[in-house]
C-alpha cells in the first residue's frame, strides 16, 4: 500500500475505535472512482443492520455517473429511507478516514435530510 491509503486507514482505525467505545450504531462510507457505498452496522460491528451503493438498480436508472456528488445524494437519500425501515434514527458518522467534503458531505447531507441523526 502506499502512503496516502496508509493515512487513511490509520485515520479510519482511529474514528472506528472511538465510534466501538461509545457503542453507537454507525453509517459507514467507502468511495471509489466510479461509486459511493454506504453501510449502517450494529453497534457490535458483527451485523450490517442496511445498506446503499451507486450498485443498485434504482440507483443506476436515476444516474449517469455513480462517482460523482449527485449519485452521493441519492444514496444519502437512500440509506437513510433503509435506516428508518429498519427503525434506525441515530447513528454515529463513519467516514473511513475520508476528507469530509465532496461526495462524503454531500452523502451525509442527504442522510441528514432524509431523516438520520448523526
Amino acid at each position: 500500500m502506499n502512503n496516502t491509503s496508509n493515512g487513511r486507514i490509520r485515520r479510519a482505525r482511529r474514528t472506528r475505535s472511538k465510534i466501538a467505545e461509545l457503542c453507537a450504531v454507525r453509517l459507514t462510507v467507502h468511495r471509489t472512482n466510479l461509486h459511493v457505498y454506504a453501510q449502517i452496522i450494529d453497534a457490535s460491528g458483527a451485523k450490517v443492520l442496511a445498506s446503499a451503493s451507486t450498485l443498485e438498480p434504482e440507483v443506476r436508472k436515476e444516474m449517469a455517473n455513480g462517482g460523482n456528488i449527485n449519485a452521493a445524494t441519492l444514496v444519502g437519500r437512500r440509506i437513510a429511507e433503509k435506516a428508518k425501515q429498519v427503525g434506525i434514527e441515530s447513528v454515529a458518522f463513519d467516514r473511513s478516514g475520508f476528507r469530509y467534503h465532496g461526495r462524503v458531505k454531500a452523502l451525509a447531507d442527504a442522510a441528514r435530510e432524509g431523516g438520520l441523526k448523526f
